[in-house]
């Protein structure tokens, strides 16, 4: 994680984060962590091992995992109820978890249609309505969906993935205008594409990372820390006066405004 920037007011506060142990996800935990937040996370695969090392790193100060598969929305409300248990109630909710499965159009059914707006979207909407009472309840906090610059590029190759990402500047916009007069911010971030492991493996190859990074205006591939402190940021009171809004993060591939 990056480590030139202290948000104080986030001491204390408790963080949900949905696909915490790995990814951007994992550098969040670190991050937020670093802040002296209490982390509450979930993920399909188990975290212990990175727990375990986060706590170490950051003096006891262990983040609750739950392992759970999002797309179960009871599961994901009773992983948000047991994390406010656990942490007190949540301030911060990071909708950050995302399956980007490469698909040609022609490929779709309706059964990888409702699996990959379940994952991309659906989860996102009903983790924000699990935490917004509490948030009313205790005068505010801070809802941060991730999307991808994606949608804005009109990449093709995964359609369904672009268009939940559309989807989501939408949700955020709305659920701004819904939840502010409870002092509740609701923003979105965009990142460009970000050298995490999976991408690695499945995805990157040499001429395909070549043109992108061409397509940027900063000259160096994006790592999941380039994305902590802009999270932070929008999480903190720092933000206070932000909402509805779409933070991108891409080393300057897209043009907003």
């Amino acid at each position: 994680m990056t480590d030139n920037v202290t948000f104080r007011d986030l001491a204390g506060k408790s963080v949900f984060i949905t696909g915490g142990g790995s990814g951007i996800g994992a550098a969040l935990t670190d991050g937020f962590l670093a802040q002296g937040a209490k982390v509450a996370f979930v993920g399909r695969s188990d975290a212990s091992a990175f727990c375990d090392e986060m706590e170490q790193k950051h003096g006891g100060n262990r983040p609750h995992f739950m392992q759970c598969d999002i797309t179960d929305i009871p599961a994901l409300k009773k992983c948000i109820t047991q994390a406010g248990e656990h942490h007190g109630p949540i301030s911060v909710l990071v909708n950050n978890a995302a399956n980007d499965a490469r698909h040609s159009a022609d490929e779709v059914d309706e059964k990888f249609w409702e699996f990959m707006l379940d994952v991309n979207l659906k989860a996102y909407f009903f983790a924000a309505q699990a935490v917004v009472d509490g948030m009313r309840e205790h005068g505010g906090g801070s809802i941060i969906n991730f999307s991808s610059i994606s949608y804005m590029m009109g990449n093709a190759g995964y359609p369904l993935y672009t268009m939940a990402n559309s989807g989501i500047n939408g949700l955020t916009r709305s659920l701004a205008r819904e939840f502010g007069s409870d002092h509740i911010r609701v923003n979105a971030l965009a990142p460009g594409w970000v050298l995490t492991q999976k991408q690695k493996d499945m995805w990157v190859t040499e001429e395909g990372l070549n043109a992108h990074i061409a397509r940027q205006c900063l000259p160096d591939p994006l790592a999941p820390e380039d994305i902590v402190d802009g999270v932070l940021f929008l999480a903190s009171k720092s933000s206070k006066a932000m909402t509805g809004q779409a933070l991108v993060i891409d080393g300057g591939v897209v043009v907003t405004g």
